[in-house]
């Protein structure tokens, strides 16, 4: 997958045109998941599973629950320990959280990353942004792939 900066450097993350967001999701074949958890209450649980379920192969990242397994994948602490290289990173933490994690996904040299629903953070994203990444603050994947690409 290339990087593809997003259409909002410098105006904001208010909203995305579904080109954008569809044109992200078919790029997107491993993702890195920043805050999965296996309390199955939490929402990186579900995500998590609907995600391997549209096709795509999911890499938890929870240094709490590192070498443990969670849905057929090995958890790991960092983005840089993935096995495979990582199209997206999708973050369940919360915002003041973001900065540490937007420099992991540079390092890991993921090309793009996605805040979940609730999570939005202008700094880190500008600085993501200048990296190269594309990004997407304050919606839910599943619910954005839900609505653009099933029925494709």
């Amino acid at each position: 997958m290339s990087a593809q900066a997003s259409p909002h450097e410098g105006m904001g993350h208010d909203l995305y045109p579904a080109d954008y967001l569809r044109g992200l999701l078919e790029r997107v074949r491993v993702i890195g998941m920043v805050g999965a958890s296996p309390e199955r209450w939490r929402p990186s649980f579900g995500i998590m599973r609907y995600l391997q379920g549209a096709g795509y192969r999911v890499i938890p990242v929870n240094p709490t629950h590192a070498g443990t397994q969670l849905h057929g994948e090995r958890v790991i602490s960092s983005l840089t320990e993935a096995d495979a290289p990582l199209d997206l990173v999708n973050v369940f933490r919360r915002a003041d959280a973001v900065g540490a994690v937007v420099e992991d996904a540079i390092q890991a040299r993921a090309p793009a990353i996605w805040l979940q629903l609730g999570i939005r953070n202008d700094e880190a994203a500008r600085r993501a942004e200048e990296a190269g990444l594309a990004v997407v603050m304050n919606r839910c994947i599943s619910v954005e792939h839900a609505r653009l690409m099933r029925g494709m």
